[in-house]
């Protein structure tokens, strides 16, 4: 697990604790070592007490060098904020502090150093206070000495404490977005970047694609803690051979896997995480990357940001927003929203405002969110969800695309109106073109329009939708009483005693099949038109295989029903008959 070193001066003997904790120099550049004082990013690793791999980020402490210091901290879950014993509490503290409290970062642990020098009491209790109120507030304390080596058996035993559980809680399986920190090249090699991999896997061969430049990059070789792997988990520093020679690739750029599974915006909403900064130029600060942004608020606690170049960001991300000058506190953002909705009338950005923050709460429903998603669109695939950072949700229906059900139930409705208008401007016209029912309802696909001329209880033959046959009266009434019965029930067949009694004989059954208000399973075995669309999600609860009395109960229906509609779907394709008589879905 990686873990920022950071301090809030530059000679907090923050990278002389790292030496005496990993054995290893941190600070890179004889400039650095000379100077006494950390200017870029540093890479160190040890190993705990319990066996566990640390990584260290050592960041400079320096006013002057905040945006590097973002650099490092941003991408990593955990700090080890660093005060002297003998300096106390600065403004390069508090800085930094407001930074990391600004990101979220809430683990980690808080080090006096240099208490050879002076009692750790002091500095540690102001620290403390400090801390209190902020995200870091009630990490643990502990006082060292790089020199003597006090203190640093119970701080390594700290840091086990804070890494403990990360590996089982990272989630390996998630999209990979890699915030690279350092790009070189090496003889023989090519470019190489170092980064920290919060989430997600990589492994050899894998396929990057650079969010700037759209390059799409192979894994040619990885490292972590300078040993060459095949795979490389969360979390973790790593170091990455990208294939084809010298790569144009640099800090702050993102590489991303699946390629296809990102989409970089330049506008999205997000919620402030305190109060709102002031009208000024401003620059975001997320994973590596620092971008100029513009600010349009949408209201209390909310805005939509502009960035100056596409980003890949999803809902749920820390941003920082902080003047590029130094003036005024960093003000923290969470994303809410990556697919913003337009503000084209009046009053529409407030509206949207309220809507975001009846959506979010301590943190963003991703789910919520989805859903707003989908009821603005109308219809999306589920690559869409991916894009968008957001779980699939809505009514599957054809063409791999989802429907918001409000918009299907309300589709579906006008499908009679629009045929039947169709059909009496035009008498000698067979029924409408399924084009131009699409095109009038401005739905994505002809399989969708198909699907909504089912579900209107229609039928389309030959690429022309029929519309509705005029029934007798009393069909009618029958049809009424056997439809409000299978609307309770969508699964369990009227009996013949049932059909009888609504006056529904085989020639009547035979008109309204005909006019596509019934489906026929089997002679005297009906159901609404549509049924088998829901009868299949249900199977999929199951789980595979599953016996023709696991299906009927799970219908809550009978043999009668259940027999012909699994042989229906197996027709269909959605089911398949095993060799022992079991089925599985397709």
């Amino acid at each position: 697990m990686p873990v920022i070193v950071t301090a809030g001066h530059v000679d907090h003997g923050k990278s002389a604790l790292v030496r005496a904790l990993t054995g290893r120099e941190p600070d890179r550049w004889e400039q650095e070592r000379a100077r006494g004082m950390s200017i870029g990013l540093g890479f160190v690793w040890t190993r705990l007490p319990s066996g566990a791999e640390v990584s260290f980020v050592d960041v400079p402490g320096h006013r002057r060098l905040v945006a590097t210091m973002l650099a490092g901290a941003a991408p990593a879950p955990a700090v080890l904020f660093a005060v002297a014993a003998d300096e106390g509490w600065s403004a390069q503290s508090a800085e930094h502090l407001a930074a990391l409290d600004a990101l979220g970062t809430g683990r980690g642990v808080l080090v006096v150093t240099k208490s050879d020098r002076a009692d750790p009491r002091p500095a540690a209790a102001e620290a403390q206070r400090a801390l209190a109120g902020t995200s870091l507030s009630g990490i643990p304390v502990f006082a060292v000495s790089a020199v003597t080596g006090a203190g640093l058996p119970e701080l390594r035993a700290g840091l086990d404490a804070v890494v403990a559980g990360q590996d089982e809680a990272a989630d390996d399986s998630a999209d990979v977005r890699l915030w690279v920190d350092r790009s070189f090249t090496v003889t023989g090699a090519g470019t190489v970047v170092t980064a920290t991999l919060a989430s997600g896997s990589l492994r050899l061969d894998d396929r990057l694609r650079c969010a700037r430049t759209g390059l799409l990059l192979r894994v040619r070789g990885l490292q972590v803690c300078e040993r060459p792997v095949a795979v490389a988990r969360p979390v973790r520093r790593v170091a990455v051979n990208l294939a084809g020679g010298r790569v144009d690739v640099r800090r702050g750029d993102a590489l991303l896997a699946p390629p296809e599974a990102w989409r970089p915006v330049d506008e999205f909403d997000v919620l402030w995480c305190g109060d709102p900064p002031r009208p000024q130029a401003l620059t975001v600060h997320f994973g590596t990357a620092a971008v100029s942004v513009r600010v349009r608020a949408l209201g209390p606690g909310v805005a939509r940001l502009r960035t100056a170049c596409a980003v890949p960001v999803r809902p749920g991300d820390r941003l920082l927003l902080r003047d590029p000058g130094g003036a005024g506190p960093p003000v923290g953002a969470v994303v809410v929203d990556v697919r913003p909705a337009e503000l084209t009338r009046r009053g529409a950005g407030p509206r949207r405002g309220a809507e975001l923050l009846a959506l979010a709460g301590e943190q963003v429903d991703l789910p919520g969110m989805a859903v707003d998603l989908l009821r603005r669109s109308g219809f999306l695939r589920e690559e869409d969800f991916r894009v968008a950072g957001l779980p699939v949700t809505g009514q599957p229906v054809a063409g791999g695309r989802h429907a918001d059900p409000s918009t299907w139930e309300s589709l579906a409705g006008r499908v009679p109106d629009e045929v039947a208008g169709w059909c009496a401007e035009r008498p000698l016209a067979r029924g409408m073109p399924l084009p131009v029912l699409a095109d009038r309802l401005s739905v994505p696909s002809a399989e969708i329009t198909r699907e909504l001329v089912r579900a209107a209880g229609l039928s389309a033959e030959d690429g022309v939708v029929v519309g509705r046959a005029a029934l007798p009266d009393a069909v009618e009434k029958g049809l009424a009483a056997i439809t409000e019965s299978l609307r309770q029930n969508p699964f369990r067949a009227p009996e013949a005693h049932d059909l009888a009694r609504a006056g529904l004989g085989a020639a009547e059954l035979a008109s309204a099949v005909r006019a596509g208000r019934l489906l026929q399973l089997a002679p005297g075995v009906v159901v609404l038109p549509g049924a088998d669309r829901p009868a299949a999600e249900v199977l999929r609860g199951i789980g595979d295989p599953f016996t023709v009395s696991q299906a009927r109960q799970a219908w809550d229906t009978t043999r009668r029903t259940a027999v012909p509609l699994l042989e229906l779907l197996d027709r269909e394709g959605v089911t398949r008959r095993r060799p022992d008589g079991a089925r599985e879905l397709s």
